[in-house]
């Protein structure tokens, strides 16, 4: 990933809540449902929701400041101690550090008496001391890399594809299990960091999260929806459409329905485990009615109820 402040937007002295603005107005901007079109809308909203889930994290975002972890939160290659020096400082016992000094340690091991030094050969790996085709240590494997993939919920639901970024900037499609879960890892083998010594790939390790949904909400295995319904539904009952992650269905409402409480869909919930919990919220004409108002003004008044205890 890019650096993360730079895909939000935000300077690196942006407080908490100017990182959760930017994040919000991006995700919003961004988001797959918003644009069906864009084929690259998916993987702007996944860089966007990573770099927030690094800098929305305050100990995340410390170590990132402090240069200890990297944009996709891997921990930083500090360096190899050469005989306790590191980077260009002094060298203990005095002396300045220099790279004829670091190829003499890596040749420490070769040649005989008098501090001659063999010529270890081609293929030798100084990191691995192994010779490439004669049977020494086996080469290393290169790094796993961490990747968080931000899962859109209709993809989890179906076990469909998804599109995940590495660091590298390369772009992979990633068919996601049935029954995924957020927090869930998937190893891909290969996709890490190349060997140093000629070794096998490291993988990439890919951590689900779901995205938030503009409709959804995700509740165990269960799904919440809120259902608009006009006042004569409410009061004299009928067939409304309802949003499922599977496509819309009918559902009855009973006249005189209780908007206070959630009407079931047996079995419509996440990856059908669960089952989908419909609030009603009444919507009133836009810019009011004057008959609507003379009735409500005698309902008040002749027939008043509580609606609160």
């Amino acid at each position: 990933m890019r650096d993360p402040y730079a895909v939000l937007g935000v300077a690196r002295s942006a407080s908490e809540k100017d990182v959760k603005t930017a994040y919000r107005k991006l995700a919003k901007q961004y988001h797959p449902d918003q644009n069906k079109t864009d084929p690259n809308a998916q993987a702007k909203f996944a860089e966007v929701t990573a770099a927030y889930d690094l800098l929305g994290d305050k100990d995340k975002r410390g170590r990132f400041d402090r240069g200890e972890i990297d944009a996709d939160g891997n921990p930083r290659f500090a360096g190899h101690d050469f005989g306790g020096a590191r980077g260009g400082g002094p060298r203990p016992g005095g002396g300045a550090f220099n790279a004829e000094d670091i190829l003499k340690e890596f040749m420490s091991g070769f040649g005989g008496a008098g501090g001659r030094r063999a010529d270890p050969g081609a293929g030798w790996d100084p990191f691995t001391g192994a010779h490439a085709g004669r049977g020494g240590g086996r080469p290393q494997k290169g790094h796993d890399v961490q990747v968080t993939a931000v899962v859109p919920l209709e993809d989890a639901h179906k076990a469909g594809t998804t599109t995940i970024r590495l660091s590298s900037g390369r772009t992979l499609s990633v068919k996601l299990p049935a029954g995924v879960q957020e927090g869930q890892q998937i190893r891909l083998k290969g996709q890490g960091q190349s060997s140093l010594g000629g070794g096998e790939p490291g993988d990439a390790i890919i951590t689900v999260k779901f995205a938030p949904h503009r409709q959804f909400r995700l509740d165990g295995d269960n799904l919440r929806v809120d259902l608009p319904v006009t006042l004569y539904d409410a009061v004299l009952g009928g067939k409304v459409r309802v949003p499922t992650l599977d496509g819309e269905v009918d559902l009855n409402l009973p006249a005189g329905v209780d908007t206070s409480k959630s009407l079931r869909l047996k079995g419509k919930g996440f990856q059908g485990k669960g089952d989908l919990y419909v609030g009603l919220r009444i919507v009133l004409p836009k810019g009011g009615d004057a008959d609507l108002e003379s009735l409500m003004r005698f309902w008040r008044d002749q027939k008043p109820y509580k609606a609160r205890d």
